[in-house]
């Protein structure tokens, strides 16, 4: 799965990246037997190789995450209130889901690595 920040705003800084990464941890936790086998976050989106029993819908999972760390992290980085200015947001209200079988191994390569890709891509554009 994978959702972006609303605007695609790079606010996803290192320090908010280690806050999601616990709350991501939390939520999920929470939910019996969902399971994330890979994450990766980026400055702007956010990308995640997840269990999620037949129990629940992924749109209910999907929507719990992003409700629960979106009021999180608001109350954390209150400089989140100027990047947004009135609006109580911080992810767009979309997001993609696709679902694995046979190929569960490369995309979760693909998901382990996808920062060293966005960063070589920074690399060669400076």
């Amino acid at each position: 799965m994978v959702w972006i920040t609303k605007y695609r705003r790079r606010i996803l800084n290192p320090g908010v990246q280690e806050y999601m990464s616990k709350l991501l941890t939390k939520v999920i936790k929470e939910m019996t037997g969902c399971e994330v086998i890979e994450k990766n976050i980026q400055v702007e989106h956010i990308h995640m190789v997840m269990v999620i029993p037949p129990k629940y819908a992924v749109s209910d999972v999907i929507g719990e995450i992003k409700q629960y760390t979106a009021s999180k992290i608001r109350k954390k980085f209150a400089w989140l209130e100027k990047v947004y200015w009135k609006e109580v947001v911080v992810w767009s209200p979309g997001y993609f889901v696709s679902t694995v079988g046979l190929d569960e191994k490369q995309i979760t390569e693909y998901v382990k690595w996808q920062g060293e890709q966005d960063s070589g891509q920074a690399k060669l554009e400076l």
